[in-house]
């Protein structure tokens, strides 16, 4: 499946915007603050409703206006239509084929959308809740149902938290409910994570060329069940009003000789890093899936050397996905000569 259509009105500098992407490469140049990227955020809306840049969609509506509107066609059964409108002080609609969606979860089983840009390396370097996130996305492309585990176990901590602020006669109560879903959740985290081990391991050799590891933490001891965890932590629970054993804080755990990758590789490596991750990501999901995500690359070429760019190359090319590439000048295109190509100058876009 692939992103036909594109249609923005009112994000960031763009106030109006259609453009027709190509199934294989799509080519958006532009100077710095001329609004390309912008593009790239139009399309992570309608494939995750948000943005790779702000988890305030509030933020990219142009100033002045009241409200955000994207939507496209994609090549899928039917060609349904995505849209997703962002309006001030309101929650985010969503809605495919014309019908306004459940939760805005079910964009990504219709346009799947991988992204790499010049904040990668926060997916190294920042919290366990990106890479919880990470996590998350893959397994929800792969095991039917969980979503609906991932969002009982979120309703039956929260539940469990206020039992330990408001009445701690109701633990028992909630405890079945977040250990039946917690261990689930963390055994769809942890099978996805062995069966992404091969292009890892792939990835991050011809990346990197160091033995970085890839493993996961549950987020309880590893020789405890989540039962036996929960029993363990009651007091502090209680002392706290939060539960701290459980897949909410869980992590891919990825170290360098032993050592956390955060703490121990340059900006630069942790960059290169977050892009394996990536990249083996959809490799595994391609290995999967009928569709391969689709990738946006926003300036690849001004983020990496040439060996490194090189190596990067041939990895993407691996994919056989749709890809939209942003650029200063249409000189700076690593991966050929564009199916599609256009110029964004104030936020206006031409076909060249």
């Amino acid at each position: 499946m692939s992103l036909e259509t594109l249609n923005v009105e009112n994000l960031r500098c763009v106030r109006q915007a259609s453009l027709e992407l190509s199934p294989g490469r799509s080519l958006i140049t532009g100077a710095n603050g001329s609004g390309k990227t912008s593009l790239l955020e139009a399309i992570c809306l309608l494939g995750r409703g948000r943005s790779f840049r702000t988890r305030n969609s509030e933020r990219l509506i142009t100033h002045g206006e009241s409200r955000l509107v994207v939507h496209g066609r994609t090549s899928g059964l039917n060609r349904p239509t995505i849209g997703v409108q962002v309006v001030r002080d309101q929650a985010t609609v969503a809605r495919i084929g014309g019908e306004f969606t459940r939760s805005l979860a079910d964009l990504s089983q219709v346009l799947p959308v991988q992204v790499i840009e010049p904040g990668v390396h926060k997916l190294i370097e920042d919290g366990a809740f990106r890479r919880r996130r990470w996590m998350d996305w893959a397994v929800f492309h792969v095991e039917q149902g969980f979503v609906e585990t991932w969002a009982g176990y979120t309703r039956a901590l929260k539940q469990r938290n206020t039992a330990l602020k408001q009445d701690s006669r109701q633990l028992r109560a909630w405890d079945a409910e977040v250990i039946r879903l917690g261990e689930a959740l963390g055994a769809s985290r942890r099978s996805m994570l062995e069966r992404l081990q091969p292009f890892w391991r792939e990835a991050i050799a011809e990346l990197l060329g160091l033995d970085v590891t890839l493993g996961y933490s549950q987020g309880w001891p590893k020789d405890l069940s989540l039962a036996e965890a929960l029993v363990a932590c009651r007091e502090r629970d209680l002392a706290k009003g939060q539960t701290h054993a459980g897949p909410h804080r869980g992590d891919a755990v990825v170290r360098l000789d032993g050592k956390l990758a955060r703490d121990n590789l340059s900006r630069g490596q942790q960059k290169l890093v977050a892009v394996a991750l990536i990249l083996a990501q959809s490799r595994l999901l391609q290995d999967l899936l009928p569709d391969t995500p689709l990738l946006l690359l926003d300036d690849p070429a001004a983020e990496l050397d040439g060996s490194k760019l090189a190596a990067f190359i041939s990895l993407v090319a691996k994919l056989r996905c749709q890809l939209v590439v942003t650029s200063l000048s249409r000189d700076q295109n690593p991966f050929g000569p564009p199916d599609r190509m256009f110029h964004v100058e104030q936020g206006r876009v031409a076909v060249i």
